[in-house]
């Protein structure tokens, strides 16, 4: 797998090291310090749901991202003990998937894990799920994280409409290859696209389903997962 990457190498040398010291030195945009919220910012609550089964880097460098690139004042990981479009599929137990997220999470303030799934008997819908985060969160906005196959799949879910209308945007991490159709969703759904953001990230080609494979497969899978993931993993004989 080949991650590419982008920058201006020429200045990787070993006597550049401008220091925001410098009064001829500016911050790029991308390396700017952190935003600071001010009261009249609107509070947007970023949503991102999932089984998790693994966790990898790509969910966390997706949700980095999404955290950034929209203004995210929290983002909240929703860990899905049972997905109800996903009734037949086969998934790891709760408390496994709940210790990995646990781990893969850690260290970073700007996550926050949300039991607010299971701490509820299902079905799971998202609708359910953002009334019960908003009333948690009085002056919260909604904004719901999902993949380019999710939004193409969305009129199909539980009261899209609805879920719509909870939402002040919807975070869209799209996926190499991913063709989506928003005229067409938007005849279906009305005012889909005002809402849609896209997120700009890295092209890793990373799914839970391929590192699933891998270990099955006995195929190397270190260095799709956080460390601490990995050594879980192989601590419990997992997946195998």
């Amino acid at each position: 797998m080949i991650i590419p990457l982008s920058g201006n190498f020429s200045e990787n040398r070993v006597n550049f090291r401008p220091t925001p010291k410098d009064p001829k030195f500016e911050l790029p945009k991308a390396y700017s310090e952190e935003t600071r919220y001010t009261s009249d910012m609107p509070n947007l609550l970023g949503i991102f749901g999932g089984t998790f089964d693994p966790p990898h880097l790509g969910h966390l460098i997706l949700a980095a991202e999404a955290r950034q690139q929209l203004n995210l004042t929290r983002l909240l990981w929703v860990l899905t003990p049972d997905p109800p479009h996903k009734p037949a599929a086969p998934i790891l137990p709760l408390s496994h998937r709940l210790a990995m997220l646990q781990l893969a999470i850690s260290g970073n303030a700007d996550f926050e894990l949300s039991h607010i799934e299971m701490d509820r008997p299902g079905p799971h819908y998202a609708l359910d799920t953002l009334n019960l985060l908003a009333g948690q969160n009085p002056g919260a906005e909604m904004v719901y994280l999902m993949g380019g196959d999710s939004l193409r799949d969305l009129p199909t879910w539980h009261r899209p409409a609805d879920f719509l209308s909870a939402c002040r945007y919807l975070g869209v991490m799209r996926r190499p290859g991913d063709s989506i159709d928003l005229p067409a969703l938007e005849a279906i759904l009305p005012g889909i696209t005002s809402k849609v953001r896209f997120v700009e990230a890295p092209l890793l080609g990373i799914s839970s389903r391929q590192i699933r494979q891998r270990i099955a497969k006995g195929r190397p899978f270190r260095y799709y997962l956080p460390a601490s993931v990995y050594e879980y993993i192989l601590e419990h004989n997992l997946y195998r």
